[in-house]
């Protein structure tokens, strides 16, 4: 990786650096996200691929880039951190994101995400807990877990063909057409190399802040880095629900959800492998299997999710944050 050879001296720089690197770290992150979501989506529209599989895979593949970018990165010399980012981001993205985005407007819910997508989300929450258990995840769960994210790829994929809509689930698809496919190609490899980049500047900063704070890995891969990696979602969350388009916003927060697990943690564990630490089995995993049911609660009161219920989400997210903390400084359990 580009900062790997180049070796930045992390623990030789003053906070302030160490600070602007972090935000740098989480600038490149959020631009190199966009950046590959753009292109990505331009090569599927120029090739004539169905916008509707457009948005339910590329787009949410695109925004679950930085965790990948960042929990490869951290597994090599900082395993917390990528467990951490992968749990942190699918309950930040779920009580944090979809918190703000409702208190922004209520949220309406479509049929399909209520029959299938988060009942998947739940059932695959449900098994990477499991693997959770047996001690870590090894290159036979990393595999079982690409396997099934080949299998919702499948899904998706037949059932946007059944549905047969016309309707683009990407704002602004036309302006997206207008990139060829070479401008569309440079735009992926631009991105590509800013989720690196700042994946390195992320993981290498917020360890030694860690470090000089006495705070575990662990503990800021659930929480710094795993709200910076989730910026992207943040970002396309919001500028859906301003839109008017709340059903995107919701669908793009469950896919995320299922491929940081399947696609992130999956791919993580099959090329290098991720222990779990015992207090995550107390905190964060029952945390994150309450969330998604609770998920599925509030999509079906009402088929709308409501700014008080927003506001609940956002009160849990804090909850949970300051049970993780008490967890991880050993003040709880």
């Amino acid at each position: 990786m580009l900062l790997t050879l180049i070796e930045l001296p992390f623990a030789e720089l003053h906070l302030f650096w160490l600070l602007l690197l972090l935000a740098l770290g989480f600038f490149a992150l959020t631009s190199g996200g966009d950046i590959l979501t753009s292109g990505a989506a331009a090569v599927s529209v120029n090739f004539k691929i169905d916008p509707i599989v457009v948005g339910l895979t590329v787009v949410s593949i695109a925004t679950s880039l930085p965790e990948m970018a960042t929990s490869f990165i951290a597994a090599r010399d900082s395993p917390g951190i990528a467990l951490g980012n992968i749990l942190g981001s699918n309950i930040a993205n779920i009580a944090l994101i979809l918190g703000i985005a409702a208190v922004i407007a209520p949220l309406k819910i479509k049929p399909r995400l209520i029959s299938l997508e988060v009942p998947i989300l739940i059932g695959m929450t449900v098994i990477f807990s499991l693997f959770a258990m047996g001690g870590g995840f090894r290159r036979v769960e990393g595999l079982i877990l690409l396997t099934l994210m080949v299998v919702y790829l499948i899904h998706v994929v037949r059932g946007a063909k059944v549905k047969g809509s016309n309707e683009s689930p990407i704002e602004g698809i036309h302006e997206i057409a207008r990139k060829t496919t070479k401008i569309a190609a440079f735009f992926i490899l631009i991105g590509g190399a800013l989720l690196v980049l700042g994946a390195e500047l992320l993981v290498g900063a917020s360890v030694e802040m860690a470090m000089r704070m006495g705070a575990s890995e662990l503990f800021v891969g659930l929480t710094i880095v795993a709200i910076g990696t989730s910026l992207p979602e943040l970002a396309a969350s919001v500028a859906a629900v301003r839109a008017g388009h709340g059903d995107m916003c919701v669908g793009n927060i469950v896919g995320s959800n299922i491929f940081n697990m399947l696609l992130v943690g999956g791919g993580v564990s099959a090329f290098l492998g991720i222990e779990v630490r015992d207090e995550l089995l107390l905190v964060e995993f029952p945390a994150l299997i309450l969330l998604s049911g609770l998920l599925l609660w509030f999509f079906r009161s009402g088929h709308v999710v409501s700014r008080r219920e927003g506001v609940y989400l956002l009160f849990l997210y804090f909850g949970i944050l300051s049970f993780s903390a008490l967890s991880q400084f050993g003040y709880f359990f």
